[in-house]
């Protein structure tokens, strides 16, 4: 089969002015919440692509991915124009090991995530796999304005409805509406990340995926492996599994 399959679009959600999400079907291969696939559009013979992580659940027949449009940019631009009923050419087979059965045993997960990020954890979250592996999930979203914090309302209602689950945005540019202002790594150093939850220290038995700007991934990820947490390897388990999302 060949590696690029049609798909059509279904709809476009526009969250800002740049931030927006395409909701497609395509007849792709199963794939595992976490993963990414590619789009890609063709233009005189130029096959232009680029890879979107997955906001749904592998169970929905629907597609979606969150894509932030970049003046400068080679494909989101052109993605930005697209409308219901357009088609664009999407990856048959889904990669990347940002999943869950790739983690160790563990009792609170940490997803920690910037920006269009969030995608991953959005399809673990609508997965039921993860309610079944760990008994606490905090979701930690950063982003520079309130309107960047797409799906807040969804997130919200998954708060109100399992007690297990903890949503805390985080804005760097505006004063909050919800949540904190500041970067992930400054609540971290100052203890307020901690003190949300009236903890001391990390739980024991905690595991943390970051996702997203790899300057943040470095610092959060140092700061952690401070605090006696490892990187995670398939060879040597640990506590860390990050992603880097450019």
């Amino acid at each position: 089969m060949s590696q690029w399959v049609k798909g059509e679009v279904i709809d476009i959600v526009h969250w800002t002015q740049t931030l927006f999400s395409i909701r497609f079907r395509a007849d792709i291969a199963p794939f595992k919440a976490g993963q990414y696939t590619k789009l890609s559009l063709v233009e005189h013979d130029v096959r232009t692509s680029r890879a979107y992580s997955f906001v749904n659940s592998p169970s929905e027949s629907t597609h979606e991915v969150l894509v932030v449009s970049v003046p400068e940019g080679n494909l989101s631009p052109a993605l930005h124009q697209l409308k219901a009923g357009d088609f664009i050419e999407v990856s048959h087979k889904a990669n990347g090991f940002f999943t869950l059965d790739e983690l160790p045993p563990c009792d609170t997960l940490w997803m920690i995530c910037t920006g269009t990020a969030i995608g991953p954890f959005l399809s673990m979250l609508d997965d039921g796999e993860i309610w079944q592996r760990v008994k606490q999930v905090h979701l930690i979203h950063g982003v520079r304005l309130n309107a960047d914090l797409c799906y807040r309302a969804k997130l919200e209602q998954l708060q109100a409805q399992r007690g297990e689950f903890t949503y805390i945005p985080l804005v760097t540019r505006e004063q909050p509406e919800v949540g904190y202002q500041g970067r992930v790594t400054e609540l971290v150093e100052n203890k307020q990340l901690l003190a949300h939850f009236g903890y001391l220290h990390f739980p024991d038995k905690s595991h943390f995926m970051l996702c997203g700007n790899p300057d943040m991934v470095k610092q959060l990820s140092a700061q952690l492996q401070k605090m006696g947490f490892e990187r995670h390897r398939r060879a040597k388990p640990g506590q860390i599994t990050v992603e880097q999302y450019w």
